[in-house]
C-alpha cells in the first residue's frame, strides 16, 4: 500500500501512465476506423433523436385508440418512452450489418448495439413484468449477454454451453439448448399470456356470446395459445418433436393416473360450459353453500357467500350432486315465511295486515301478488305462511325477509295481533293423604 501511494505521488509514474494511455488512444481510439465508427454512431443518434417525437406520436396513435386495452395502453406509454433508443439502435444494427458485409471494423458499433438492446429490454421488463424477481433475472441476463458480447466472449461461452451435453437415444441436451428453451418459453408463454387477456377482453364486449359461452372461449384460447407456445419453444431452439412419441404412452398413463381428479374437473367444467347450466353472477346453493359465482375455472367454480367467503367448489361437486340455481332462466324466486298467531285473534285481519306489510318491502315484486294461507292448526298458534316474490336474490334472501317480518310485527301490535309463545297447562293433583 505504502509503494503505491508513492506511485501515486512521483510525477515519472504518472507521465509514463499518462503517455501509455496516450498511446493506446491513438492506436485503438484515434484511428481513422475508430473515428469512422464514431461518426456513424453521432450520425445515428441524431437520425434517432430526431425521429423520437414522430415515432412516439406514431405508436401513441397505434396503441391508445378510444376503449383500447389497458394492456395496449401499458406497452404503447413504455414504447414512446424508449422510442429514441429503439430507434437508436435500429440503425445502428443496420450499419453494423453494412459494415460487416463490406469488411469494415465495426466493434464500436457492435458495444453501442448492446448496449442499447439491453437498455430497452431492462426498460421493458421493469415496467411490463410486476414480479420483481422475474424483473432482476431478465435485466442480469441482459447485461451478461451484453457484456460477453462487448468482449468477444459470448461466442465461446456458448460454445462452452453446447459442449455441456447429454444423449438419450437421437435426442441431445446440451445446456445451451436447456438455457434458450427455458429463456424461449418464458417469453413465449408470456406473449400468450398477454394475447389471451387481450382476446379475453375481445370477447367479453361480444353481444351475441352468454357468459358462459365466453369463459367457455377464453379457456379454450388459455390452452390453445399454450400449447403453441411449448411447441414452438421446442421449435426454437431445434428439438425434434417426434423424439417424444416413444414417451408419450406411459407419460399419458402417468398423467391418467396422477391427475384423475383434476382431468375429471376439466372435463366437467368444459360441460358445464357447454350445457350453459351456470354462468357467472348466477346465485346457486350447493349443499349448506349458498353464494352468487364469481368466476368458472378449469378445475372449480368461484362461489361467494353473504358473508363475504369464497368458496371454491370442484367442478365434479357441481356435475354429481343437486345444485339449486336461483337464476338460471329466471331470476323471480317465491319466499315462504311462516307467521303464527294467537287462536283469538282476528285471522282474516291478520292475512289482510301480512299481505299489506309485503307490499310495503321495495324489494317485493307488485305485479306478483302476495299470498297469504293457513297452513294449519299447532299446539299454541294458528300457523300462516306468507308467499312473496324477490327479482334480486343476489342481493340476498335473509334481509328481504328480516324486512318483511319487521313490518309484520308493527302492524300487528298496532292492531293488537298477538303472536303467540308456546304454552303449556299443567294440572297438579292432590295425593292422597298418608296414613299413620
Amino acid at each position: 500500500m505504502e509503494s503505491m501511494a508513492k506511485k501515486l505521488v512521483d510525477p515519472q509514474f504518472l507521465q509514463s501512465q499518462l503517455l501509455a494511455m496516450v498511446d493506446w488512444l491513438l492506436a485503438e481510439i484515434f484511428v481513422l476506423s475508430s473515428l469512422g465508427q464514431l461518426a456513424v454512431i453521432l450520425i445515428a443518434f441524431l437520425i434517432a433523436l430526431a425521429a423520437r417525437q414522430q415515432v412516439g406520436n406514431g405508436i401513441a396513435k397505434l396503441t391508445q385508440w378510444r376503449g383500447a386495452d389497458d394492456i395496449i395502453t401499458k406497452i404503447g406509454e413504455t414504447l414512446s418512452v424508449v422510442a429514441l433508443p429503439f430507434v437508436w439502435v435500429v440503425l445502428q444494427y443496420l450499419s453494423g450489418l453494412v459494415a460487416g458485409f463490406a469488411k469494415w471494423p465495426h466493434h464500436l458499433m457492435t458495444v453501442t448495439v448492446s448496449l442499447l438492446s439491453a437498455w430497452i429490454i431492462i426498460r421493458l421488463t421493469v415496467v411490463l413484468i410486476r414480479d420483481k424477481m422475474w424483473a432482476k433475472t431478465i435485466s442480469l441476463i441482459a447485461w451478461t449477454i451484453a457484456a460477453l458480447n462487448i468482449v468477444n466472449l459470448l461466442d465461446p461461452a456458448m460454445a462452452f454451453l453446447d459442449s455441456l451435453d447429454i444423449t438419450l437415444g437421437d435426442l441431445r441436451i446440451s445446456a445451451l439448448i436447456v438455457i434458450k428453451g427455458m429463456m424461449s418459453l418464458a417469453m413465449l408463454v408470456w406473449l400468450a399470456s398477454l394475447s389471451s387477456k387481450l382476446l379475453e377482453q375481445r370477447i367479453k364486449t361480444l353481444p351475441n356470446l352468454t357468459p358462459s359461452m365466453q369463459v367457455l372461449f377464453t379457456k379454450l384460447l388459455k390452452v390453445v395459445l399454450l400449447v403453441i407456445a411449448i411447441v414452438a419453444a421446442l421449435s426454437i431452439v431445434g428439438i425434434d418433436l417426434t423424439v417424444f412419441a416413444v414417451f408419450s404412452g406411459a407419460v399419458g398413463v402417468g398423467i391418467g393416473f396422477g391427475l384423475q381428479k383434476s382431468v375429471s374437473n376439466l372435463f366437467n367444467g368444459m360441460m358445464i360450459l357447454m350445457d350453459k347450466s351456470i354462468k357467472p353472477g348466477d346465485v346457486i346453493e350447493v349443499g349448506t353453500t349458498y353464494g352468487t359465482v364469481n368466476s368458472l375455472g378449469g378445475r372449480y367454480v368461484s362461489v361467494i357467500t353473504r358473508d363475504g367467503i369464497e368458496h371454491l367448489i370442484p367442478n365434479e361437486e357441481l356435475v354429481s350432486q343437486r345444485v339449486a340455481n336461483w337464476t338460471h332462466s329466471n331470476s323471480e324466486i317465491r319466499l315462504r315465511l311462516p307467521v303464527g298467531i294467537s287462536y283469538g285473534s282476528d285471522v282474516p285481519r291478520a292475512i289482510e295486515i301480512c299481505i299489506s306489510a309485503a307490499k310495503e318491502v321495495e324489494r317485493v315484486l307488485n305485479w306478483r301478488e302476495p299470498t297469504c294461507l293457513i297452513m294449519g292448526f299447532g299446539d299454541s298458534s294458528i300457523d300462516l305462511e306468507l308467499r312473496v316474490w324477490i327479482s334480486d336474490p343476489f342481493n340476498g334472501v335473509a334481509n328481504v325477509k328480516s324486512d318483511i317480518y319487521l313490518q309484520i310485527w308493527q302492524k300487528f301490535k298496532e292492531n293488537g295481533i298477538e303472536i303467540p309463545f308456546p304454552q303449556r297447562d299443567i294440572n297438579i293433583k292432590s295425593q292422597p293423604a298418608p296414613t299413620a
